[in-house]
């Protein structure tokens, strides 16, 4: 028998007393296998071994304000790159991908159609007419989509604002 069929059947054994096949095999009997097969005793309950090997591998990844703020940086230039490509996009599917990537890390579009024009946080871009005093200082449309990084303005939206026909 190989060595390797040998050594998933013993820890198929050990952990699956009924023999039901699971085809795999824990950090800790591989633990203990290896280390019957070296001629060494294992640990009672392979802690030992598995952190001896796990250690080996890993580096520190300890972060200061550095770091942080080198990240936080990163983030910021990624969302400008993003912004910047969904400006010249002109696939529909490409902005709304753009969009949807950008919303799971908290930075949302702004298409405020439909609510009333605020100077701190929308853009007027021009006016259109209306009869309806309803409708005047509502926002008719969105020409540019505005960005918020979660509360914060990235870039405010450009709209075209119903205002009062002139008589």
């Amino acid at each position: 028998m190989r060595v390797g069929a040998w050594l998933r059947k013993k820890a198929v054994a050990e952990e699956n007393p009924d023999d039901v096949p699971t085809n795999q095999i824990s950090a800790v009997s591989i633990a203990r296998i290896i280390a019957e097969v070296d001629g060494e005793t294992s640990p009672s309950d392979g802690t030992e071994a598995v952190e001896t090997a796990s250690n080996t591998d890993v580096e520190s990844t300890t972060t200061g304000p550095a770091d942080l703020e080198q990240a936080l940086a990163d983030r910021q230039a990624l969302i400008q790159l993003c912004l910047y490509a969904l400006d010249r996009a002109r696939s529909g599917g490409v902005v709304e991908r753009l969009e949807h990537g950008l919303a799971g890390i908290g930075v949302r579009a702004l298409r405020p159609d439909g609510e009333r024009f605020d100077p701190a946080v929308h853009e007027a871009g021009g006016a259109v007419a209306t009869e309806d005093p309803a409708l005047e200082g509502m926002v008719a449309e969105t020409e540019v989509v505005g960005f918020a990084d979660h509360d914060r303005v990235l870039r405010a939206p450009i709209v075209i604002v119903y205002a009062k026909k002139a008589l």
